[in-house]
């Protein structure tokens, strides 16, 4: 028997039209240096119907992919509207990647269009020569373009164009966008998001278990929206009506807490390093408006989650996701029903809870599916309508299990579905046979009241095969040694966790996401920049 419900597309021009016809009031504002600028819903749809009218008459075809070189600003927002709804495809190029990785990823995904931001002209000019597919440049703002050679005025093209226009009807898992991952094992890999599949990441992310945007919120979004769709909230932000704050880049320090100040959010997303800066601040940071941050990308430390609370009286709640999820996989709000014994603490530090849509299972190295006890340990496997199901021209099949997407995270998932990640299969320590969590160790050392950052490393052990190496940034002002270190972890993690090796550094290095860069950690450490002190253990 079938239903008798009305089959319609799932398309990004409807997210589009009912923002614009809905939502028409609600606001976009870009920070700029040295201000602002903001429009309405209905003036950024209307925008959007001009730049895919001017990208139509360029020659643009379905399916053809546009690169994006953008900050999170608004007219990156009207090409993330514009572009899937003609059914073209948005390709966001993450301005942090390294020269080398920005070009193969526009060659690979064969971009013929890129619209690129002038404040980042120079970056795009270093790799012009090697662009193979790239036909047209569009630069928007205002610079010195010399170095691109023959390009066209963002603003000219759309203001050849009027607004207004019938948006096709496409099929909805015809591709939509696409994003490459960050690339720290080899070439980046590209995932292609259908219509349909950020349709229903749009709803998900609207829930009120999840991010839960509504019309009377206001969200800084910081997460960059050239990495991972922004974690999908401009397109939930526009469904809700959600007022959006785009800063034109990834702030830090006295920028950021100015915004907060001036602007007063309800809402906001960040990589934990943004919010473990705010807490660095002498100045005031006004967070009355604020009833959640989002942390993703990286462990929030529960020192940082209790320090939020204590400070700005603003619970931080850790989001779980993958470039190739959508991102959104899982949100850390506590369950109105805790299991007996646990405090509300005991679910905020966890990566988060399995949201309604996706599946995710724990299986051993052996393969086997392990059970949800919360305290089973293996790779996190995940499989659902907006988790890519392969890579782009890349049929890789060490990342997918019997349908199901190998994450490379490591951790539990208990009977309510909360994650717990201890590692990435590749930053697990194995010292001795026995299993030692680069993250619960990085936790452990941010709790210090002397530590502003640490990261953990495994280093090759005659003994042990692999010991940690313990990588300190003290806090300004601060000198901890090693031996007051050691001496604070003791009792507070297994005794053959105890690390016999540190180094106080500046600044751990980061990726081009804002998490912490291992790989690059691994190979200073082996280029032997890193002054390692050893220290003895306590018997």
């Amino acid at each position: 028997m079938k239903s008798t419900m009305q089959d319609a597309p799932l398309l990004i021009s409807d997210i589009l039209r009912y923002g614009q016809q809905v939502h028409g009031d609600s606001t976009v504002i870009t920070i700029e240096p040295g201000g602002y600028r903001s429009a309405t819903f209905s003036e950024v749809a209307a925008r959007a119907e001009q730049l895919a009218k001017a990208l139509r008459r360029l020659g643009l075809a379905d399916g053809d992919r546009v690169g994006t070189f953008c900050w999170n600003n608004q007219g990156h927002l009207e090409a993330y509207l514009a572009i899937p709804s003609m059914g073209a495809v948005l390709h966001t190029l993450n301005i942090r990647l390294p020269a080398e990785q920005l070009a193969y990823v526009i060659n690979h995904a064969e971009d013929r269009f890129i619209i690129v931001d002038a404040s980042v002209i120079p970056l795009l000019a270093a790799i012009k020569d090697d662009l193979k597919t790239v036909e047209t440049i569009i630069v928007a703002g205002e610079g010195d373009t010399s170095a691109l050679g023959e390009t066209l005025s963002y603003e000219k093209l759309l203001a050849a164009e009027e607004p207004g226009l019938e948006w096709p009807v496409l099929d909805e898992r015809s591709a939509a966008a696409m994003c490459y991952t960050s690339g720290t094992t080899g070439n980046p890999k590209g995932v292609v998001y259908s219509h349909r599949s950020t349709w229903l990441h749009t709803l998900a992310e609207q829930s009120a278990s999840s991010v839960g945007m509504t019309e009377k919120d206001r969200i800084l979004i910081i997460v960059p929206m050239f990495h991972a769709n922004a974690w999908g909230t401009p397109y939930g932000a526009w469904m809700a009506g959600t007022d959006m704050i785009m800063p034109q880049m990834f702030l830090m320090g006295e920028q950021l807490a100015a915004i907060f100040n001036e602007h007063h959010p309800t809402l906001a997303c960040g990589v934990p390093t943004i919010w473990n800066g705010l807490l660095a601040l002498d100045s005031p940071v006004d967070f009355s408006s604020v009833r959640h941050i989002t942390a993703g990308g990286a462990a929030v430390p529960q020192v940082l989650i209790e320090a939020f609370e204590k400070r700005f009286g603003v619970t931080i709640i850790q989001g779980w996701g993958m470039t190739e999820t959508s991102p959104l996989a899982a949100f850390g709000l506590p369950p109105a029903r805790r299991i007996e014994g646990h405090d509300e603490m005991y679910y905020k530090i966890k990566a988060g809870r399995v949201v309604g849509g996706v599946e995710v299972r724990v299986v051993s190295p052996e393969g086997d599916v392990l059970p949800n006890d919360g305290k089973s340990a293996g790779e996190f496997e995940i499989r659902g309508p907006w988790v890519t199901g392969s890579y782009y021209k890349d049929e890789d099949p060490s990342r997918f299990h019997d349908g199901w997407l190998c994450t490379g995270d490591v951790g539990t998932l208990d009977h309510q579905g909360y994650m717990t990640i201890s590692d990435r299969t590749k930053d697990v320590i194995k010292s001795g046979g026995e299993w030692i969590s680069s993250v619960e160790l990085e936790n452990a050392v941010m709790a210090h009241p002397d530590v502003f950052e640490a990261a953990v490393i495994a280093v090759p052990d005659a003994k042990w095969s692999e010991r940690p190496l313990v990588c300190v940034v003290p806090k300004p002002g601060r000198t901890p040694t090693a031996e007051e270190l050691v001496e604070f972890l003791a009792g507070r993690v297994p005794r053959w966790w105890l690390p016999d090796q540190w180094a106080f550094i500046a600044e751990v290095p980061k990726t081009s996401v804002g998490k912490f860069d291992k790989k690059r950690m691994r190979a200073e450490y082996a280029e032997g920049d890193y002054a390692v002190q050893g220290v003895a253990l306590p018997k």
